[in-house]
């Protein structure tokens, strides 16, 4: 008897004792309870069984907060406006939010950037695969067609308040915000209003997160694009956090984007993330630089390094910034005959802020590696003149800057302060030259390389951005061999041509006469990248760039006339290239490390690719330089030319090629030039003499006279035979 009360009161004690950690278990603030222990007693089902006589959904909100959910009510209740005690608590909550100008303290967990795999996102319905939970991730974009696997957002299956979109952080996690947008669509509205936070640590029990009031109802978005950032009035710890809206557009359905803020609590026995973290032993500065910020650290690297680095500008944005460059080279400020001249220049797109960061942390390191002595970094500064312009729009950048990382939506900063897209805002040569190729008896002949800028373009009233103009005469000064564009909201590298040949296509190979060799320098830069051809990761938007190793013709993507590329290969003997290095235009500060890893060896392998092929000198018998002298190449149909003091590069594959030198006023040669497979390119001069009309000419210039010619010269013999 003693025996069976002792053990009845141990089960009692045991089921209020269990009962007691149940109600512990609701996500409370951090300070308050143990989180571990909190992981461990949540084990409920994961849909509780309805009431008698109910019918029950299992994709609506679980008992544990509201009860179930009936049939008349899913049918019945339309929802589409918060009720009066939600209208309260709304207006309650609106000193709650809040767009920051500075971060928050916990970053953002990492749906934009793909941290978070399309296996941690659950929801509620969705109308389709293509607007299902893995679609709903802040900025994520539509594609062409939207009704596709690709669309621009998470939106439920049915509009009722019961709907959700879940993120799983797989580790207890600090939640302190979240971030929301609307559908990216061309054709349709469709954004949330208001919503409540939910979390759990099992993903079967949850808890709204609340105040005084009850239930904070977090207000949305009013329309699509604006990022609206909600910060939690206390900071939650849990494993799961649920989003569910509770009005929307009454003109459209539920459909959402967004970004979670949170800080991953440490947990040194799980291997899994242990494993996946990525740190950097390279000691930079990993941080977001405004205008002043960015000047001054060039100033330190100069610093540093005053004996390989010179700080120079190339002209002024809209506003009257400065456009500023830093040189590293071992010689700095001057051109050395036989040298290449390299460069990087980023942020065309205000908003696409990675890549600046990126060269500002490749200036850094390569003044501390030369400091140190790392004989790779020595050897490609001692060979190789090499041009760093981080922010070719500055005016863009503020205005992204100041709205801050995630929140200035997709486009906010892209243009100029005029309006102005840089990177489609040059001359299109492209038309010139091919309307010249098309029409054989044309008596406009167009050359297959250093195409004139047309004079409309030239002229005051021209649509062309002060900075566009800026980066064009530096072009043309500075004679480039190699360079990268460094943009973002992609993860891969574009190769010209840009534009198709064919005014009906949108989207066709267009191919330049270096097609091949734009396909290795593309693919120099994809694969020592650790994700780019990744065979695993996902695609950022809703182009997969698998199938070409990260890699595509621009052409072949969407057709752009006008672009940096196109100009750059047809003006000048640069070839350059579009490198997207991140989905996510602004990344989080906490992400620069990471993105630094990312790409550090690709921008310096790239850099070295501006060794290959064949290089050299065109001279008279004297010895000197002939500048403007067309270097060819048999069977590619694209010239370059020789600078001003005589000196070439042109970038070859591997193989044997007849190269061929021409000069006004000299004589023709040729000679056959092997580019092997080791770094470094091949030596190819010539020594050309001048033709005998020339020299005539110079002969008769000497002494002060001029060479008739045999056009004139016939009728003067006649007229004096006649007067005899």
């Amino acid at each position: 008897m003693i025996a069976r009360g002792h053990s009845g009161l141990c089960l009692a004690l045991c089921s209020f004792g269990l009962a007691l950690l149940g109600d512990v278990s609701r996500a409370v603030p951090m300070d308050d309870q143990d989180y571990y222990l909190q992981e461990i007693t949540n084990r409920d089902h994961y849909y509780s069984f309805p009431y008698p006589g109910e019918e029950f959904f299992p994709f609506t909100e679980q008992p544990g907060e509201e009860g179930p959910v009936r049939a008349a009510e899913t049918e019945q209740r339309p929802a589409l406006k918060p009720s009066r005690k939600e209208l309260k608590q709304k207006k309650n909550n609106k000193k709650g939010k809040s767009i920051l100008e500075t971060p928050p303290d916990c970053p953002p967990l990492g749906l934009e950037t793909l941290k978070i795999t399309d296996f941690q996102l659950h929801a509620s319905t969705a109308k389709r695969y293509g607007l299902g939970a893995h679609r709903g991730r802040l900025n994520i974009q539509a594609g062409v067609n939207e009704n596709d696997f690709y669309d621009g957002a998470w939106c439920a299956g049915r509009n009722d308040p019961y709907q959700w979109i879940e993120v799983d952080a797989r580790r207890l996690t600090k939640f302190t915000g979240v971030i929301t947008q609307g559908r990216n669509s061309l054709w349709s509205s469709n954004w949330v209003t208001s919503y409540r936070v939910l979390v759990s640590n099992d993903s079967h029990a949850w808890t709204a997160v609340r105040n005084e009031s009850g239930d904070v109802i977090f207000e949305g978005n009013s329309e699509k694009e604006i990022p609206v950032l909600n910060m939690l009035p206390v900071p939650l710890v849990a494993r799961y956090i649920r989003i569910n809206p509770r009005s929307w557009f009454q003109e459209g359905s539920i459909c959402m984007r967004l970004e979670i803020l949170g800080c991953p609590l440490p947990d040194p026995n799980n291997y899994y993330h242990r494993r996946n973290e990525m740190t950097t032993t390279d000691n930079l500065d990993f941080k977001h630089h405004n205008y002043k910020e960015m000047r001054q650290l060039m100033k330190t690297v100069n610093k540093m390094c005053p004996n390989i680095t010179r700080i120079y500008n190339i002209g002024k944005s809209n506003q009257g910034l400065k456009l500023y460059a830093v040189e590293i080279s071992d010689n700095p400020g001057e051109h050395e005959v036989g040298e290449p001249e390299f460069h990087y220049i980023a942020g065309a797109h205000g908003n696409e802020v990675l890549g600046r960061e990126l060269i500002l942390l490749l200036m850094q390191f390569m003044c501390q590696e030369y400091l140190a002595g790392n004989p790779r970094i020595v050897h490609l500064i001692q060979d190789t003149r090499i041009h760093l312009l981080p922010s070719v729009n500055p005016d863009g950048y503020d205005k992204a800057y100041k709205a801050g990382s995630e929140l200035g939506g997709w486009s906010l900063g892209r243009w100029t302060q005029d309006g102005i897209d840089i990177n489609n805002n040059f001359p299109d040569l492209n038309s010139l030259l091919w309307e010249s190729e098309d029409q054989k008896k044309s008596k406009r002949k167009v050359p297959n390389h250093h195409i004139p800028i047309p004079d409309w373009y030239l002229s005051e009233n021209a649509t062309v951005a002060v900075e566009t103009r800026a980066i064009i005469a530096w072009m043309e000064k500075i004679p480039f061999v190699l360079g990268g564009n460094l943009q973002g909201g992609e993860l891969v590298v574009a190769y010209p041509y840009d534009m198709v040949r064919s005014m009906w296509k949108t989207q066709d190979y267009t191919p330049t006469p270096d097609d091949h060799v734009f396909r290795w320098l593309a693919y120099s830069y994809a694969s020592t990248h650790r994700l780019m051809t990744d065979a695993r990761r996902r695609a950022c938007h809703t182009e997969d760039f698998q199938k070409e190793d990260g890699t595509v013709n621009g052409a072949s993507w969407h057709t752009v006339a006008g672009s940096i590329n196109d100009f750059s290969y047809l003006h000048t003997n640069c070839f350059e290239l579009s490198i997207y290095v991140g989905c996510d235009k602004y990344p989080h500060e906490s992400e620069l490390p990471e993105e630094w890893e990312n790409n550090r060896e690709s921008l310096i392998v790239f850099m070295e690719q501006v060794h290959r092929g064949i290089k050299g000198i065109v001279k008279d018998v004297h010895g000197k330089g002939i500048p403007n002298a067309v270097i060819s190449v048999e069977g590619v149909n694209h010239d370059i030319r020789t600078g001003a003091d005589g000196d070439y590069w042109r970038l070859l594959n591997p193989g044997e090629y007849v190269v061929g030198v021409k000069a006004e006023g000299y004589t023709a040669a040729s000679r056959t030039c092997e580019v092997g497979y080791d770094m470094g390119a091949t030596q190819c001069d010539f020594t050309i003499a001048k033709t005998n009309l020339a020299r005539i000419k110079e002969i008769m210039r000497k002494f002060g006279k001029q060479p008739l010619s045999l056009s004139a010269r016939r009728p003067r013999q006649r007229a004096r035979q006649w007067r005899r």
